[in-house]
């Protein structure tokens, strides 16, 4: 394939995004960009892109990301709370880092989900992909998970995830998203040297 049969093919699934797709990436973005500046608005703008996401990976037979986004739903709302209150204090979360203990969990949590998903996937739905969709997932739960309690190593998760789900989506002919995706990398890349600054910063001030 050269590059005038790749733009076309490009150009093409492009157009025929549907106007759920453009809603969902657009608020998937603003989403991310808030996640960045560690403002709050991180979580209600992402809860309207992953409703919409639901749906539109339910069609497209990624069953595990459809899923995920329900993950993400619930992540969502629990993170909007502990973003603003920590026990009785009402005091705002402050940024930190994993520790030894916490990698491990981390792990364990990614490898766990993998396993279960990638089971039910090859088992018990049709999907065609069901290896990197479980990977991928996996990855996800972990990412949200660390960006709900403020973890600086939550970018680091959402870097890989992003590397690995551009091609995935584009396989699945969801372009937009796939650019959506390329996007998601960079701030991704920008929000983990702007977080770890301001973990820095503070632990200064402590």
């Amino acid at each position: 394939m050269d590059f005038s049969q790749f733009y076309d093919i490009l150009l093409e699934n492009i157009l025929n995004a549907s106007y759920l797709e453009i809603i969902a990436v657009i608020f998937g973005l603003l989403s991310v960009w808030f996640a960045k500046k560690v403002n709050i608005l991180v979580f209600p703008t992402g809860i309207i892109s992953v409703v919409i996401y639901m749906y539109i990976c339910f069609g497209a037979k990624l069953y595990a990301d459809a899923g995920i986004n329900f993950v993400y739903l619930v992540m969502s709302i629990y993170g909007w709370y502990a973003w603003t209150r920590v026990g009785e204090q009402k005091k705002e979360r402050p940024i930190s880092m994993c520790s030894k203990k916490e990698h491990i969990i981390n792990i364990f949590m990614f490898v766990f989900f993998f396993l279960i998903l990638n089971y039910i996937l090859k088992n018990y739905t049709d999907s065609n992909v069901p290896v990197w969709d479980s990977f991928t997932t996996s990855i996800f739960i972990v990412a949200m998970w660390l960006m709900a309690i403020k973890k600086v190593e939550n970018w680091i998760y959402w870097i890989i995830a992003n590397v690995i789900s551009i091609p995935l989506y584009f396989y699945k002919g969801l372009v937009l998203t796939s650019f959506q995706f390329t996007v998601f990398l960079i701030i991704a890349v920008l929000g983990y040297i702007e977080w770890k600054k301001q973990f820095k910063e503070s632990s200064k001030i402590v």
